[in-house]
């Protein structure tokens, strides 16, 4: 049985990416942070499902390192789809904000890697998803540092790749849209159907729609796919 490790994998996307590994008969660790109420959703629609669930804050050093310390067995596929936002003013931005996004969205998924990696290696495979965002692409006004961390993680998709090509593990990204979820509901009716709009297949992205795209980079389908930022975003940005 393969296994899998999602980190957020109880937020919006990461629920689906979960759900969807699920489904494929992964055995799936599941990162959380507050979110511990889905597990019991789960645990009625897949009795039989091997899911286990961590939880720890990526913003503190301490409970990545226990997090890992927890994964008894070799990863498989490795997803990282945890994250928080920023919105402001980059003089409005503080300090301790920028830091745990940076701790967030870089340096917990540099040092989960580092430490999963030695097996992975050993085993000559292995595919490691992240789940990075349209703004680490083109950048966003009121979103400066969101882009930055989020560029971060596509340069390093890029490196990564180039690194443990050689031992059989592939690294890519997703970078979705605009994405139906919690993440966005801030949006009035009026900024939602304006940023529709400016889609050209005139809607938002689904959640599970991110998740198949998971599940082909993960899978042999995409065996020759690597170091790749995949946009899906409906054309919002081509």
């Amino acid at each position: 049985m393969k296994t899998a490790l999602v980190t957020g994998g109880t937020g919006g996307i990461g629920r689906a990416i979960t759900e969807q590994l699920i489904e494929e008969g992964y055995t799936v660790y599941v990162h959380y942070n507050q979110n511990h109420s889905v597990f019991e959703e789960w645990s009625e629609k897949y009795r039989e499902a091997p899911v286990i669930p961590l939880q720890a804050d990526l913003s503190n050093e301490q409970y990545v390192n226990q997090l890992v310390n927890e994964i008894v067995s070799p990863i498989d596929v490795l997803v990282v789809a945890s994250g928080n936002a920023s919105f402001g003013f980059i003089q409005d931005i503080p300090y301790d904000e920028l830091q745990r996004l940076m701790m967030i969205h870089l340096t917990s998924p540099f040092v989960i890697i580092q430490r999963l990696l030695p097996k992975m290696i050993q085993r000559k495979k292995g595919s490691i998803i992240f789940i990075s965002s349209i703004w680490g692409e083109t950048g966003a006004a009121l979103e400066t540092a969101y882009s930055m961390v989020k560029g971060g993680q596509n340069a390093l998709v890029k490196a990564l790749a180039k690194e443990v090509a050689p031992s059989g593990i592939r690294v890519n990204a997703i970078a979705p849209g605009f994405i139906h979820t919690k993440m966005n509901n801030h949006l009035s009716p009026d900024e939602l159907q304006a940023i529709e709009e400016e889609i050209p297949l005139g809607r938002g992205g689904e959640p599970e729609e991110i998740a198949k795209v998971v599940s082909f980079l993960a899978g042999e389908g995409s065996s020759y796919i690597t170091g790749q930022i995949l946009s899906v975003n409906g054309g919002w940005h081509c």
